[in-house]
């Protein structure tokens, strides 16, 4: 086996760093939602997190362990949204000035809450520019030191500090349903799993129009695909990392895809009968449960809801029913 880019141990010192700054998030119940999914579902409430989303974990744990001169600097970061609030927010909270390079076509919701935690931001066209190096470009230029929003293994380590808070409220479970879009929460996630309860099943949810993960288990090397087009923003990813992929190899267990349309009766599940706002991608691991993706009946299942920034308008116009 080969040497992967993070262990328990990094994780456990990240959810250190992070105590009192991140929000220790409930595990909320919902009967209704047992009753549909024939299993016990425990849901992790990461849009409850601060900047609505776990990206904050792993935001934060990387911008502090920048050494003086990088702080002196300034960070830059690439993202559709969540990581772009995380960074933003972590760099407020750390006295630093921040610069986000974000696709023009966000949400709004997340645009206006990364500049108003105080960061620069830069628009581009998701689907005729490469955010990878218009980043690349400006840290250079500047000095920036740049954070990607998942293949590093600081904000790795980060995200992973949701499921160990997961594991330390309600203990072992059967299964561990992640969203997955570049993989640094499903990599953080599955280490600690691995870790703490080798039994558990880790499974990565992606949309089906970016099923890139899926592919690349199957194939057993990374597969990059045209930006996918789903309304999942956070996981409008074209490829697994370079240090994300050999933790999905090891330690996570299948990939599965949910549609669109299941993400929708998620979002309006959980709006409706359980009273919580999350957005599309937030909702993945949660679809791919209600929606029977995942054989989970009789279980204890851990599912992580990952964030909950999507727009007002747009959520309402999403889970409206369709009219003639």
């Amino acid at each position: 086996m080969s040497q992967l880019a993070i262990d328990y141990d990094d994780v456990v010192a990240a959810h250190r760093r992070l105590a009192g700054i991140a929000h220790h998030t409930p595990v909320l119940r919902s009967t209704t939602a047992d009753e549909r999914s024939g299993a016990a579902l425990h849901f992790k409430a990461e849009h409850l997190q601060r900047i609505g989303a776990f990206k904050f974990r792993g935001g934060y744990n990387a911008i502090s362990q920048f050494d003086r001169g990088q702080k002196a600097a300034g960070v830059i970061a690439f993202s559709s949204g969540n990581h772009a609030q995380a960074i933003a927010l972590s760099a407020r909270l750390h006295g630093i000035r921040a610069v986000i390079v974000m696709p023009e076509d966000a949400p709004a919701i997340k645009i206006a809450a990364t500049r108003g935690y105080g960061a620069e931001v830069v628009l581009y066209d998701r689907y005729t520019q490469d955010r990878e190096a218009l980043g690349r470009e400006l840290a250079e230029a500047e000095g920036l030191t740049l954070i990607p929003p998942f293949n590093h293994p600081h904000v790795m380590a980060g995200q992973g500090t949701a499921a160990k808070e997961l594991f330390d409220d309600v203990g072992e479970l059967d299964a561990l349903i992640v969203p997955l879009g570049g993989g640094g929460l499903l990599s953080g996630c599955a280490t600690v799993a691995r870790a703490r309860y080798p039994g558990c099943r880790v499974i990565g949810i992606e949309p089906e129009a970016g099923n890139d993960a899926q592919r690349s288990l199957d194939s057993g090397e990374i597969v990059s695909i045209a930006t996918p087009r789903t309304i999942a923003d956070g996981a409008q990813t074209q490829a697994l990392g370079s240090l994300t992929f050999p933790v999905v190899q090891q330690c996570v267990d299948e990939i599965v895809t949910v549609t669109d349309a299941e993400l929708v009766e998620a979002m309006g599940f959980l709006a409706g009968r359980m009273k919580q706002f999350v957005e599309p991608t937030g909702c993945l691991a949660a679809a791919a449960a209600f929606a029977g993706r995942v054989r989970i009946e009789g279980q204890r299942v851990g599912i992580v809801l990952s964030g909950g920034n999507v727009d007002l308008n747009r959520f309402a116009e999403l889970i409206s029913p369709v009219r003639d």
